[in-house]
């Protein structure tokens, strides 16, 4: 019997993706609030260095629901790579307008990041001196071209890569103790985040390519088959964070550094820059059991989470605006920062305002043909 929740589907957009990436982007909104409002953000979990110390449960809680953002950008725009690719074969295109469009897309990213996001961040109010930064819309950039190059591969073939990167990158990540070495600027931008005032890079490209790949084999299972591709993604979630709980217990290979102390904190602050093994299946493991039970919900209960679909069908408008939202917010009201339980209002403030802006680009975006730079974002 076809479960006539599921059987949907594939006439149209999957609801549990858009409310997954919906949530992710609302998570997003909470960090850069953080960072723009309270001024309390964490300086970052990276491979070498000092690592971050909280005196206190709420803003570790704070910076912690928001890692689930970037695997799951990543995550998620490797499923979606691969479902356009497979309806648009479908309809006529040729491998390279696949990889055409990917890499249109790909270049886009990298020139937004550089042209327009880097600016929203020299509205930090405590400065920013960074001469060149490469973040977030970079790295999707960076993997949505190379990953334009995989799109033919067979499941078994991209897990394959996917394991390969994952060991990989970790094993080429340096030890901590050449935190403060130089490194070349492409060794910087492919592997090895950190650098200094002229050039620092949070999300080199190799180590996200790996959720990508992921990402590219899921969407494989959403082709054959969605419902069964959801209750994977239940049993591949609680597997994943399984696997955290012994990596991160053992406190070896797969962690990058070793934990920071003993506290439930420390156990639940893995490295995140680049990802280690243990951030991954952590984040990955949360994501994966979110979209499982978005998949399983009833007609009436996913219309409680309508809003995060409308976040989620417009992600790069709203990544574009929010950013200036937040930090227009925190020079205006809170120029000297604020408390976290304040910091808080002012991004429900935020969602507030964007929520109309992308219900109605949303409406805007649906009305243009496949190709128009609307589509895009």
């Amino acid at each position: 019997m076809v479960n006539t929740r599921y059987s949907s589907y594939r006439a149209s957009r999957l609801p549990p993706l858009d409310a997954l990436r919906g949530l992710i982007m609302v998570l997003m909104a909470l960090d850069h609030a953080n960072h723009f409002i309270a001024q309390q953000h964490s300086s970052g979990e990276y491979w070498g260095g000092r690592f971050p110390v909280y005196h206190d449960a709420l803003p570790f809680l704070t910076r912690l629901v928001t890692h689930l953002c970037a695997p799951g950008f990543f995550f998620l725009m490797g499923v979606g790579m691969l479902l356009f690719a497979h309806s648009h074969r479908k309809g006529g295109w040729s491998e390279w307008a696949n990889i055409r469009h990917f890499l249109i897309r790909g270049g886009l990213l990298i020139a937004l990041q550089l042209l327009v996001v880097n600016r929203a961040w020299e509205l930090s109010a405590g400065g920013w001196a960074l001469e060149l930064y490469i973040g977030v819309l970079f790295a999707l950039g960076g993997t949505m071209i190379l990953g334009s190059l995989l799109l033919w591969l067979k499941p078994e073939f991209l897990l394959t890569l996917t394991a390969a990167l994952v060991l990989g990158t970790e094993l080429l990540t340096p030890d901590p103790s050449r935190w403060n070495r130089a490194f070349q600027p492409l060794s910087r931008l492919l592997l090895v985040p950190g650098g200094n005032l002229d050039l620092w890079v949070n999300y080199p490209v190799l180590p996200w390519l790996e959720l990508v790949t992921l990402g590219m084999v899921f969407g494989h299972w959403l082709v054959n088959d969605p419902r069964r591709a959801f209750e994977r993604a239940l049993r591949f979630g609680a597997a994943f964070i399984l696997a955290f709980l012994v990596l991160r217990s053992l406190d070896g290979f797969g962690n990058i550094r070793p934990r920071a102390g003993n506290t439930w904190v420390d156990f639940l602050n893995p490295v995140k820059y680049p990802p280690s093994i243990t951030f991954n299946l952590l984040t990955m493991g949360i994501n994966l059991l979110i979209m499982g039970l978005f998949a399983r919900a009833s007609d009436k209960l996913r219309r409680f989470f309508q809003p995060l679909i409308v976040f989620g069908r417009t992600p790069l408008f709203f990544y574009l605006f929010h950013l200036f939202l937040y930090a227009g917010l925190g020079l205006w009201l809170t120029p000297n920062g604020t408390s976290i339980p304040k910091m808080y209002l002012y991004w429900l403030l935020g969602l507030l305002i964007l929520y109309p802006l992308c219900l109605w680009y949303g409406k805007l975006k649906h009305r243009q043909p496949t190709n128009s730079i609307l589509r895009f974002f």
